[in-house]
């Protein structure tokens, strides 16, 4: 966004061109980073977590997404960034010492399904 914005200052790109800061307004970047950063932090605080612990941990967070998306007119995230708000998750959490396979298999779902009872993004 920066080396967008230098460039229409430059005069080397058109404004009409610049597209990143409607894609990526601050206000979603900055609320984005705060639920992830709670998310993280809540993980760290869990010592041995339940299985009920860490879903809760998952279903937080992807509530508090949801609401970010609704506050965008439900197109905060395209599909690359959906994709890479799972990968984050689950990085997150194999990171804290969660077997996500494991814990995903003992409830009857796939790796990548741990997120889909709440998502709406």
């Amino acid at each position: 966004m920066a080396d967008e914005a230098s460039k229409v200052a430059a005069g080397t790109l058109n404004a009409e061109d610049a597209f990143m800061t409607d894609l990526y307004p601050v206000s979603l970047l900055d609320a984005t980073d705060e639920s992830l950063g709670a998310f993280e932090s809540e993980l760290q605080t869990l010592r041995s977590p339940s299985d009920d612990e860490v879903f809760e941990a998952v279903e937080r967070v992807v509530l508090a997404l949801n609401v970010i998306n609704d506050q965008h007119d439900g197109a905060a995230y395209e599909t690359g960034e959906r994709e890479e708000l799972c990968a984050y998750i689950d990085q997150a959490l194999t990171e804290c010492g969660v077997d996500v396979p494991a814990l995903t298999a003992r409830h009857g779902l796939g790796r990548y399904e741990i997120i889909d009872k709440w998502r709406d993004w």
